[in-house]
């Protein structure tokens, strides 16, 4: 009851007038950062944080949670529409959800990706306000061991993203991971595959870098291979039959999107994990799951709700350990972190009692940012797929063109330019190659977090591999990897036999 007491306070703030113009502007602006190539909901926090100090801190965080939740919803926009996932979170929808517009049904991608998000929030919200302070004793159980295992969870997850050859996942893993140790070590300082001492190299590759480059340049490459036997202009349309026959087609996808939101909160609740992990493993446990798991990348309308629900349940979950630990679980997080200190608030258990208003009146602007994200989504849903059905030389040209300046815009580097252009080849050739491009794309944005937990949990090890399984929540996670690994050789094992007339071994 008491918690009922607080909500409804919190309601009385975040409904106000103002406060409720405030979500309204946040949602809209976020929605279209989030949608942009190159932003994302870290610079859209970053841009108006400064713009803050002239409102109270509550309504101040309401705009700020705002922009977040609007931007997660725009991610799924440019990863369906133009192939290119405009941050790491929206990386796993862009599987099927360019597919899904390649073939006409962009529409239905884009209704996928509001109602999924929104069934994610919603989910994520009400466990946010009912077990806040269990979960964040939880999450303050996670070192680096339980890291790395999660992170190499995550990997196993994905083994079979690469559809029957598992040796060009494989692969790709191990080249994303490469990638990823470019620049200075994290523990020496050292320069590290800098190619010949290019100064650009000393910061590494991004992953922004990497996926315009290979979902951006790449697919524009393929298609203007393909343009002889394709229309000129992408076929798409929506109407408001088309509309609720796409929301009612959500209705049987509501276990992909249930287990989506709580394996979305539970890994963004996770110091460090964030919204990319989980979207990754629920696309890669929803097809797992899945009786049609061949259809996954061919635009299966449940690669794109698993992703999309887990991210937008994460980006719940991460502000979880920063409220009740004054622990970032994200980069937005983090920023959101740094501006409750400077509206003079701290962050802790503390806070949910010296400042109540503060932390229920945030929650209950989850929810309304929540109903207005997937109001204002879906009622721009029919511009979204009107923009599509331009002239697909005009089209290209437009990507291009995102391309480049969605790359050069964050570090305003040259370097960044030209490395675009080089993994825009590099994909090309590789899906000609049948190589698969996301356990590349996966294996750069983990790498990092896998690399600094294994070296840190081995250094106060004293070099004790054993550590991984001595601790009962990362050897949960390491057996979980182990399973999912060869999961993929059981199925094949189990196929060859049906297929020989030899009943398996039991």
């Amino acid at each position: 009851m008491e918690i009922l007491s607080l909500l409804s306070d919190g309601f009385a703030a975040s409904l106000s007038p103002f406060n409720l113009m405030i979500v309204l502007i946040g949602v809209t602006a976020g929605l279209f950062i989030g949608a942009m190539p190159g932003l994302g909901s870290v610079n859209g926090v970053a841009i108006v944080l400064p713009l803050t100090f002239v409102v109270p801190p509550s309504t101040a965080i309401i705009l700020l949670a705002a922009i977040y939740y609007g931007a997660m919803y725009g991610g799924a926009v440019s990863s369906v529409l133009l192939g290119i996932p405009g941050a790491s979170t929206a990386v796993a929808t862009t599987f099927d959800g360019r597919p899904m517009a390649q073939q006409g049904k962009a529409g239905l991608a884009l209704i996928a990706a509001a109602v999924a998000s929104f069934v994610g929030g919603t989910i994520s919200v009400v466990l946010f306000a009912l077990f806040a302070v269990p979960l964040a004793d939880l999450a303050l159980a996670f070192g680096p061991a339980e890291e790395f295992a999660l992170v190499l969870l995550a990997f196993t997850t994905f083994v079979g993203l690469g559809g029957d050859d598992i040796l060009k996942t494989i692969i790709m893993i191990c080249l994303g991971l490469v990638l990823s140790t470019v620049g200075l070590d994290l523990i020496s300082g050292q320069p590290r595959l800098i190619f010949g001492d290019l100064p650009g190299f000393y910061s590494g590759i991004s992953f922004l870098v990497l996926a315009i480059g290979v979902y951006g340049v790449g697919e524009v490459l393929h298609t203007i291979e393909s343009s002889k036997s394709a229309p000129l202009v992408t076929p798409a349309k929506l109407t408001f039959r088309e509309l609720g026959a796409g929301l009612r087609e959500m209705n049987r996808l509501w276990k992909t999107m249930s287990f989506g939101s709580f394996l979305g909160f539970f890994v963004g609740m996770l110091p460090a994990a964030g919204a990319t992990p989980a979207s990754l493993m629920a696309y890669g446990l929803a097809k797992t799951t899945s009786k049609s798991p061949e259809t996954f990348g061919k635009g299966n309308i449940e690669g794109v709700a698993a992703p999309e629900t887990a991210n937008n349940a994460a980006s719940t979950g991460s502000l979880l350990p920063m409220l009740t630990l004054g622990i970032p679980g994200s980069p937005t997080t983090a920023l959101l972190l740094g501006g409750m200190v400077m509206w003079g608030l701290m962050p802790g258990p503390m806070l949910f009692i010296e400042q109540p208003d503060f932390v229920w009146g945030l929650i209950s602007s989850l929810y309304t940012a929540n109903f207005a994200a997937v109001a204002i989504n879906l009622a721009l849903i029919p511009l979204f797929v009107w923009a599509l059905r331009m002239p697909f030389t005009v089209l290209c040209a437009l990507v291009l063109v995102l391309c480049i300046v969605g790359g050069f815009a964050p570090s305003q580097k040259l370097h960044d330019v030209w490395l675009i252009a080089g993994f825009g080849v590099a994909g090309y050739l590789l899906r000609k190659a049948s190589y698969p491009l996301a356990p590349l794309v996966l294996a750069l944005v983990l790498g990092p977090l896998m690399e600094s937990s294994f070296r840190q949990t081995l250094i106060a090890e004293q070099g004790n591999v054993l550590a991984f399984f001595e601790r009962p929540l990362s050897a949960t996670f390491m057996g979980f990897a182990i399973l999912f690994f060869l999961l993929p050789h059981l199925k094949r094992v189990r196929w060859r036999a049906r297929k020989s007339g030899v009943a398996p071994a039991e």
